[in-house]
This record gives C-alpha cells, sequence and structure tokens, in this order.
C-alpha cells in the first residue's frame, strides 16, 4: 500500500508531502482546487508519460518520490528482485525527476530504472481509477481485456500462447506475400543481386586494406621527397668526413666533462645523457642513410594501388562506409539471392509452415476459449451480484461471447450486456445505461477484480461524477468494502463517499508571492465536520447542515 507521496515544483505543486493510512483515504476540496493534479503525479511516478508542460514555472525541475509497503505482495517482491532491484524492510522506494527540458529520469529502491521498469512494478502497486475511464466499458473492444484481465494467470498465460502462434503466423504470411511477388521483379532483383554479390565478392576485401594502402600510397607517392629529406636529416648530423656535425659536437661535449666527472660525480648523469644522446643520434643517422637509399620511384607499384582504393571506393559509394560494411551487405544480399533462386522450394515450404503454425492457432484459440468461457461464467455471476449490492436488484448482466476467425487475442469477441428494468431484453451496455449506471457497473467490475486479485492500493479520481442521491451512498457502501482488503484513495465531490473515509485530506489552492499552490492537509474530526458540511450545503452552512454532516460522520463510526 502507497506510505507517502512526495512532490516537488510539479504543476501548480509547490511542495507537498502526504502520508496515507490503511483502509478508506478521501480527498476532497473546491472544485479547482487541484485534486486530480495529486492523482496526475502519481500517475506519472508510476511510469506515465512525462512532459516539460509538468514542471512548476521557473523551476529547473520535478521530483516526485513515493514509498510503498509490499509486506503482503510476495509476487510483487518476485518481481522486483527479478527486475535486480531491493527492497528495504519491506518497503519499495519509487522516483521520478522530470526536467524543465522535459527528460525524465526513474529510480527504483535508490537505483537507477527505466520507464517500462517503473511501469511494470506499477501495475502490481496500483490500480487507477480516473473520472473517465468508465467511458471504456463503452468501448466493445475492452470488455475482452476486462475478462482476460478477472481470468488471471490460467487465460492470460494462454492468450500469451496464442498472440506467440499467430505472430507466427503473420511473419510466414509476411515472407510469403513478399515471396509472391511479380516474377518479372523477382527475376530483375535475381540479376541485380547476382551482379553485386559477384562484384563484391570478386574485390576479394580484407578488414583494415583500405587504410594501408592509403599509407603506403603516401609514401610511394612521395619516394623522392621522403628520401631527400632523410638525406638532408642524416647530413645535419655529420657531414661526408663523418666526423663534424652534431655527433662530433655530442662527443666533444662528452669529453670535455669526463675529466670534469671524475672529479664532481655529480657531473656523472649529465655525463652519460650526452653518450647516450651520442649514440641513439648515432643509430638515428645510420636508419636515415638506410632509409634514403632504399626509397625508390615504383611507378608501377603507385598505379597499382591507386587502382585498387579506387576499386574500394567505388564499392562505399554503392554499398557502405567501410568495408566491413560492404561485407556483410554482400553476405545479406548473398542470402536474398539464396531465398530467390529458391523461390518456389521455399514456396512450398512456406505453405506447409503456414498449414502447421494455423493449426497450432486454433487449437490455442480453442483453448483460451473454453478457459474464458469458464472465466465468463464466474465473472458474469460476480459482477451481477456486486450489482445488487450497489442497488441494482433487478438488473440483468450478462458477459456475450461469439466466435470470429483468429487475432493476437484468440477467437473470442467479447460484448457486455445489460439489462437495467424487469421485461427488457438484454442489450448493449453503451446503449442502455445511464452514467449513474456505468459508474456503477465500473465499481462492480472493479470490485470483482479484487476479488480475484487484490492490488494493495485502489484510486478513484472522481468516477461519482453524475451521481447523487442513494446511488452515492450505495457506491460509499461498496468503496467502504473494498476498503477493508485494500487501500483505496478515492477524490470525490459527494458528502455521502467523504464521510465514509477512515483518512481525509482538503486539498485547496491558493495564493502565495503571487504564485498559485496547491496545498493538502489531513483533516482533524472537527475540520471533517466543517467540509462535510461544504459539501453538503455548498456556500449556504446552516446549523441544519453541520447537525446534518455530523450524523452522516456519527454513522460511519
Amino acid at each position: 500500500m502507497l506510505r507517502t507521496l512526495s512532490v516537488r515544483n510539479f504543476a501548480i505543486i509547490d511542495r507537498l508531502d502526504l502520508e496515507f493510512g490503511a483502509g478508506f483515504n478521501v480527498l476532497t476540496g473546491e472544485t479547482g482546487a487541484g485534486k486530480s493534479i495529486i492523482m496526475d503525479a502519481l500517475n506519472l511516478l508510476l511510469g506515465g508519460r512525462a512532459g516539460a508542460e509538468m514542471v512548476r514555472g521557473g523551476a529547473d525541475k520535478a521530483t516526485l518520490d513515493a514509498v510503498f509497503d509490499v509486506a503482503g505482495s510476495p509476487e510483487l517482491q518476485a518481481l522486483v528482485a527479478e527486475l535486480g532491484f531491493e527492497l528495504e524492510d519491506e518497503q519499495l522506494f519509487l522516483s521520478r525527476e522530470v526536467a524543465a527540458s522535459g527528460k525524465s529520469s526513474c529510480r527504483l529502491g535508490g537505483r537507477p530504472a527505466s520507464v517500462s521498469q517503473l511501469k511494470a512494478v506499477g501495475e502490481w502497486l496500483v490500480d487507477l481509477h480516473g473520472q473517465h475511464e468508465h467511458q471504456s466499458l463503452l468501448a466493445v473492444a475492452r470488455h475482452l481485456d476486462m475478462l482476460d484481465d478477472w481470468g488471471g494467470k490460467p487465460v492470460q498465460s494462454l492468450r500469451a500462447e496464442v498472440t506467440t502462434a499467430f505472430q507466427k503466423v503473420q511473419s510466414l504470411r509476411r515472407e510469403r506475400e513478399e515471396l509472391q511477388k511479380d516474377a518479372r521483379e523477382r527475376a530483375h532483383l535475381l540479376d541485380l543481386y547476382q551482379f553485386q554479390v559477384k562484384e563484391i565478392s570478386q574485390a576479394n576485401l580484407l578488414s583494415g586494406e583500405d587504410e594501408e594502402l592509403q599509407t603506403e600510397h603516401n609514401r610511394v607517392a612521395n619516394a623522392q621527397r621522403l628520401a631527400e629529406a632523410a638525406l638532408a636529416a642524416a647530413t645535419l648530423l655529420t657531414n661526408e668526413d663523418g666526423r663534424s656535425g652534431v655527433l662530433e659536437s655530442l662527443a666533444n661535449a662528452a669529453r670535455a666533462l669526463e675529466e670534469a666527472a671524475a672529479l664532481d660525480p655529480t657531473l656523472t648523469p649529465m655525463l652519460e645523457t650526452l653518450r647516450s644522446a651520442a649514440y641513439e643520434l648515432t643509430e638515428t643517422e645510420r636508419d636515415l642513410v638506410r632509409y634514403q637509399g632504399e626509397m625508390e620511384l615504383d611507378p608501377e607499384r603507385l598505379e597499382q594501388i591507386e587502382d585498387r582504393l579506387e576499386t574500394i571506393r567505388t564499392l562505399k559509394r554503392k554499398y557502405g562506409d567501410s568495408i566491413e560494411e560492404i561485407v556483410r551487405y554482400g553476405a545479406e544480399t548473398a542470402k536474398k539471392v539464396e531465398t530467390l533462386s529458391n523461390s518456389e522450394e521455399r514456396g512450398a515450404q512456406l505453405a506447409a509452415e503456414m498449414s502447421r503454425a494455423d493449426k497450432r492457432v486454433r487449437e490455442r484459440c480453442v483453448r483460451l476459449s473454453a478457459a474464458r468461457a469458464k472465466a465468463a461464467k464466474e465473472f458474469q455471476s460476480i459482477t451481477l451480484s456486486e450489482l445488487r449490492e450497489l442497488a441494482m436488484e433487478k438488473v440483468r448482466f450478462e458477459v456475450h461471447t461469439e466466435q470470429g476467425e483468429p487475432t493476437a487475442k484468440g477467437t473470442d469477441r467479447v460484448e457486455f450486456l445489460i439489462a437495467t428494468n424487469p421485461g427488457e431484453p438484454l442489450r448493449p451496455l453503451a446503449k442502455v445505461a445511464s452514467g449513474g449506471e456505468i459508474s456503477r457497473v465500473m465499481l462492480a467490475i472493479k470490485a470483482a477484480l479484487a476479488r480475484q486479485e487484490a492490488l494493495p492500493t485502489m484510486v478513484f479520481d472522481e468516477i461519482d461524477v453524475g451521481v447523487g442521491g442513494r446511488t452515492s451512498s450505495v457506491i460509499a457502501d461498496k468503496m467502504a468494502t473494498l476498503a477493508k482488503s485494500a487501500q483505496i484513495l478515492c477524490i470525490t465531490h459527494l458528502a455521502q463517499i467523504a464521510s465514509r473515509g477512515e483518512h481525509h485530506y482538503y486539498i485547496e489552492k491558493q495564493v502565495r508571492d503571487d504564485r498559485t499552490v496547491v496545498t493538502v492537509t489531513p483533516l482533524t474530526p472537527e475540520q471533517r465536520i466543517s467540509e462535510i458540511a461544504r459539501m453538503i450545503g455548498g456556500t449556504s452552512v446552516t446549523e441544519t447542515v453541520i447537525r446534518h454532516a455530523r450524523e452522516m460522520l456519527a454513522l460511519t463510526v
């Protein structure tokens, strides 16, 4: 469950530190007070999309931190360990920063993490239900996913098998379509590819050859200049009689120090340096003379090098920026030649493989459909029970399934049907239910899913919009029931729901130093009375309204 949430410089939030309790947490405040910004911050922390607009104006970055107690979630603990992160006293620390540039960074357990890792863990930590999420009930395509969520691992593992098998069929189908291109086009491509492979193969390219050739070209093309430079350097070291010049000067200097070094040993290192320099330069002079003698003009070799370099440059213009890329292109093209040359044989192989792959898909779809049928029966019964607890006593609810052609999700087409009044036929949910009924159906489904695999924390962000009267009371009762098995965070504008909370937080927008900030205050029992009264009476808070607020809170104790 969520223990703490800290927010810095996020949207209009300057600084916010919240501690949440177990059970039912409610957050209330005036319209436009920034209640949903807190949920936006939590969503971002759980792997949501980051953007520069999220950073408070004038700040360098937005920082969000949360601590979750995961003592009762062994599967989540296993996932965290599998991802390579650690817990501290069965607590998981999540952090995320968003720079003013829009770039974000994440941390799990104090270590750097990717957004995908943060999201994978977040899906186990919190079930976030926004005020517009009930619209997903109106999208028939989402009904199948909801059923599979209820089905849990048995259904989801079979669905994963179907997805893998279906993707294999699609891959084979794409290859077959490529193979079935116009025969004339295949012949043209085959000629082109064969020419390219032959041209690259005949070049017999060696890795690093171009660099070695360029070095040799520089030496052969400038042989005369190099020889003259070597001779000039050697001449400066010694003249023709071999006794005067730099070497002779070094020898004289060494002789001058020999007697002095015998008198003062501190001169010995300098004498050794002179002798060493004389030796080194003597060897250098011999190497220069030898180099000058070996350096010859070789027009024929120069022409060979230039021809080879031109061949390599031509291949680079066609096939890649380096010899390695050219060779790789040749190998890839050779495979294409093999594929095109054996198109008829490969076509027959593909037909057989597709037949087997399609059979595997259909077999797995049959198993998945059977698992879904069992899950649908249970899901339908439990959801119907939850709806009746939400004051829809006469409702009928059915998970309608039809079979179609295989897809990555199987052959089942699922749609939720409902009849809210006796005597009415079952019809698509989107065409029958009102806004308040949609909210209750979504809450019933959430309650059903919680029975199957309870999440530590469930968040409801103003799903009671458009709901009032008795309906709001039954929704409040259901949330209070859910709070017995999971932590509930609920942003609400209804007093009936807020009064059921075990922990109450008041969200307020204020102006400080000409800047708008959002504050959140945990309410004392007396402060709760005032807030519930405000929610009941609005701007007109009378003694009667206050008494009513006291009565509502007293009923929840």
